[in-house]
């Protein structure tokens, strides 16, 4: 005797639509209702809850970390159409140019940097055998001072930026700090945290492309209060 088919969920969703906006403010209510009691001020939450939102992850709340002029660098700089310097094309292509060109209209893709796949860039990781992503943030150096930095992939990346800190004095508006990984992750953002210029940053090993694409789509939305 052959089984009937079960029931596809799509019908009992068919049977109660939702837009695309409703399931998003139903999952932010979810997750406002799950996370609780938490240390964040009404302009830091609506970036905390973007960023649980691209993962799944209620648990990342408590490794989020923001100097307390982050966010009000931050939305300075895209209000003044400054450089976003990227450690990833995902970072580049996930940022919404529509949400940037809301706070300030000269923004374009091209306002995004990120010089992992250049060329010459390749062609000198050959020759000294050093990751790409730090060769990538020396060669944005003219670029850095008062820009939006933003790291999903490379700790190491990161770890440069921070060097450049220390010894040349480059002072970037806001640094998103969210490598991911098991190598020099850790320390490259516990080293940030102490440089004393602004930043959002999740501690630990977790973070991600998307996670630092949400945050600055996130800032875009905090620009228009």
């Amino acid at each position: 005797m052959t089984e009937s088919p079960r029931r596809p969920l799509i019908r009992d969703f068919m049977e109660n639509p939702m837009s695309g906006p409703e399931i998003e403010a139903k999952s932010m209510e979810i997750i406002k209702n799950e996370v609780g009691d938490h240390p964040f001020s009404e302009r830091e939450w609506p970036i905390v809850s973007r960023m649980i939102h691209t993962t799944g992850d209620l648990d990342i709340a408590k490794n989020i970390h923001f100097s307390p002029d982050a966010i009000t660098s931050a939305v300075a700089a895209l209000k003044n159409c400054r450089p976003i310097i990227v450690d990833s094309n995902m970072i580049r292509s996930g940022i919404s140019v529509f949400r940037l060109k809301s706070l300030c209209a000269n923004y374009r893709r091209e306002s995004i940097l990120c010089h992992i796949a250049d060329d010459d860039i390749e062609e000198e990781a050959r020759r000294t055998m050093l990751p790409r992503s730090l060769l990538a943030i020396r060669k944005a150096r003219t670029m850095l001072d008062g820009a939006i930095a933003a790291f999903g992939n490379a700790p190491v990346a990161l770890m440069e930026l921070n060097r450049m800190i220390i010894e040349e004095g480059v002072k970037p508006a806001v640094i998103i700090a969210m490598p991911v990984g098991f190598v020099h992750v850790v320390e490259s953002k516990e080293e940030l945290m102490k440089l004393g210029l602004p930043y959002i940053a999740i501690a630990g090993r977790r973070g991600g492309s998307p996670l630092a694409v949400s945050v600055i789509n996130a800032l875009c939305g905090l620009g228009h209060e």
